[in-house]
């Protein structure tokens, strides 16, 4: 027999069943009406999103045409912080680690964990931070395929760069990356997200703002996995980058870094520089450092051991050594010192000074003892004599020393320029200072003066000092750059140009956005008669003189050889080490082209760097090569 459930407990359960529904009921009513519009909204939130779309960067061209950097599509693997649930991180992270071919944590590991790549994204959530670039075909299909199993894991076909002239225009071009750390806050403030690529070298970092272009927006819908399932509209077309014509022939570059690898190869040299202007505008036709690296390495994520076996190189090849490489000009200077000289009426067109070989510098304490005096020989010496008497173009086709010493520092009655005056049109030819070329890293050099060599060595400045600057040696220090500017500004008749590479900037649709101006950086307040006597010597010298090698049929070449000893091992006959250097113009009566060519630690700028020269104007000109004689006689100078 059944026992009856009393009535009062009877009706406490159907007052708690009562009581429940009618708290379910509330529940339900303060979710779908009173809190439902914030509910819906982190709903939509989380499904509908509004993201960025990239910009494609501009193309980069030769004055020709000639595409030199172009965009091609690639697989990049991304993860968006915000669709990764915690409870999945570790296997998502492993998985990828083995796909990718990265480590989890960086650890012991030189490459960067994707952890730390992750942890680093999350203060912008909903921002892909990218894992890996150029990600093959065959990997990117298998990450989309597991994508169920690979939450917030985005697999996108982005745009990245290709240098289709690689090592021949690296140091011009330079490359992208993604921005480094110290300048991120820099960047976003000026409307970038923590994770874009930018220009870090080259033409691709000094028109950054004109090569970027503009991103846009566009509406999705994701899935619970964060991936994209649907486009909603496109609020903001992207914009693409404005396009750069560089004013540099591409022909032209290869042709200079052909005489110049060769001219290396030659001397047993590891380092050199060659650069071809327009004299008459400052356009940079050319301009070769050697070595040099591969940009396509850097367009992808260079690897930790390539980017050590570059940094590590003792040759320096990510260095740009035309701009960066600071070296002692030798005898290359002297145009400068003639110029001055007869600016000043230190000299005049017929002062002739004798050269004997050496010149004894007396002793500044002990002037009537001549065996404290100082020799100071001219390079002739060498061969057991002097030059004799030399007019300004004598002495600067045949290099005198002894001629350019006493015209920079004065010798017993004949007063000289002084370091002062020295220095002045140094730095008015545009020594000691930057050019301004859009190239990151350039150096300023050295011309010194006796503040300085008191404030560096707590010496005073001698005369001895004044005569070493006077042939491009002691303290003072020039680019290869600075060199070609003050030969092109003789070349055109004194006017000093800030080196350009772009000649035009244009839109996507081949519209000019900035036409090429030249830039001047000041006239140089000489005389057209004396620039004319100072061109006078310079094609003297290879019409007769030091740089007879560059002499050529039907052009007329004006140039100055150089040879700068620097510290270094000594030879047998205990002479040190020397660069070699050569600046030259042609044709003379209307200079269309103006080069440098240096070779550090090449030997004689005569027998080393007058002949790649010689043979970069035959190429330019269209010159046939000269017909090889059985024993060809070496040039003698500096």
């Amino acid at each position: 027999m059944e026992t009856p459930i009393p009535k009062a407990k009877f009706a406490i359960f159907r007052v708690i069943i009562v009581l429940a529904f009618a708290l379910l009921t509330a529940r339900l009513w303060q979710l779908q009406f009173i809190e439902g519009e914030e509910y819906r909204s982190r709903a939509d939130r989380n499904r509908f999103r509004l993201v960025a779309t990239r910009a494609l960067r501009g193309v980069i061209y030769d004055r020709k045409g000639t595409i030199l950097v172009q965009n091609i599509p690639s697989f990049t693997v991304s993860i968006v912080p915000a669709d990764l649930p915690a409870e999945r991180e570790g296997d998502v992270f492993a998985r990828l680690s083995t796909l990718l071919d990265l480590p989890i944590n960086s650890e012991n590991n030189p490459r960067p964990g994707i952890a730390e790549m992750v942890k680093g994204g999350r203060e912008t959530p909903f921002s892909p931070v990218p894992i890996k670039t150029n990600v093959p075909r065959e990997i990117a299909f298998i990450i989309e395929e597991e994508h169920l199993d690979l939450p917030g894991v985005k697999v996108e076909i982005e745009p990245i760069r290709q240098y289709t002239t690689g090592p021949l225009t690296a140091h011009l071009i330079g490359y992208v990356g993604y921005i480094p750390q110290e300048q991120v806050e820099d960047y976003i403030e000026r409307g970038y997200d923590p994770n874009d690529k930018v220009g870090l070298t080259g033409v691709e970092l000094a028109f950054e703002d004109q090569l970027h272009g503009t991103k846009g927006r566009k509406h999705i819908e994701v899935d619970a996995a964060g991936r994209e399932v649907r486009t909603l509209g496109h609020p903001l077309e992207p914009k693409p980058g404005n396009n750069l014509i560089l004013t540099i022939d591409l022909d032209l570059q290869g042709a200079v870094e052909a005489a110049l690898r060769k001219g290396m190869e030659g001397a047993g040299s590891e380092s050199g520089v060659a650069i071809a202007m327009n004299p008459q505008s400052g356009e940079a036709l050319a301009l070769a450092s050697l070595p040099s690296y591969d940009n396509n390495l850097f367009a992808s994520g260079i690897s930790p051991e390539d980017y050590a076996r570059l940094s590590s190189d003792p040759h320096r090849p990510l260095v740009n050594h035309a701009i960066s490489g600071q070296y002692p000009p030798g005898s290359a200077i002297k145009p400068v010192l003639a110029a001055a000289g007869l600016e000043e009426g230190v000299i005049g067109r017929q002062t002739k000074l004798v050269c004997q070989g050496t010149l004894l510098l007396p002793n500044r304490y002990f002037p009537d003892n001549p065996e404290l005096a100082q020799p100071f020989r001219c390079w002739i010496q060498e061969y057991g004599r002097g030059h004799g008497p030399l007019d300004v173009v004598g002495a600067i086709a045949n290099s005198c020393d002894i001629f350019f010493y006493q015209v920079g520092g004065g010798f017993e009655d004949f007063e000289g320029l002084g370091l002062e005056r020295l220095a002045e049109y140094a730095r008015l030819f545009g020594l000691g200072e930057e050019t301004g070329i859009a190239l990151a890293g350039e150096s300023a050099g050295l011309v010194p003066s006796k503040e300085w060599k008191r404030l560096n060595y707590q010496e005073s400045w001698t005369t001895g000092d004044t005569y070493n600057v006077s042939i491009g040696q002691g303290f003072i220090l020039v680019t290869p750059l600075q060199m070609l500017n003050f030969a092109a500004a003789i070349a055109n008749g004194g006017t000093l140009y800030r080196p350009q590479i772009v000649y035009q900037v244009t839109d996507a649709e081949g519209g000019v956005v900035r036409p090429f101006s030249p830039q001047v950086i000041r006239r140089i307040p000489i005389s057209e008669e004396n620039l004319a006597i100072v061109r006078e010597g310079m094609q003297a010298a290879v019409d007769w003189g030091t740089a007879r090698r560059a002499k050529l049929d039907g052009v007329t070449v004006a140039g100055k050889t150089g040879t700068a000893e620097y510290p270094g091992p000594r030879d047998k006959e205990g002479n040190l080490p020397t660069h070699a250097w050569f600046i030259a113009f042609a044709p003379v009566e209307d200079p269309q082209i103006a080069l440098v060519v240096f070779i550090e630690g090449g030997g004689s700028g005569a027998e080393v760097a007058v002949p790649i020269a010689a043979e970069i104007l035959r190429h330019y000109f269209d010159l046939p090569e000269p017909t090889p004689t059985p024993a060809a006689t070496p040039t003698p100078g500096t």
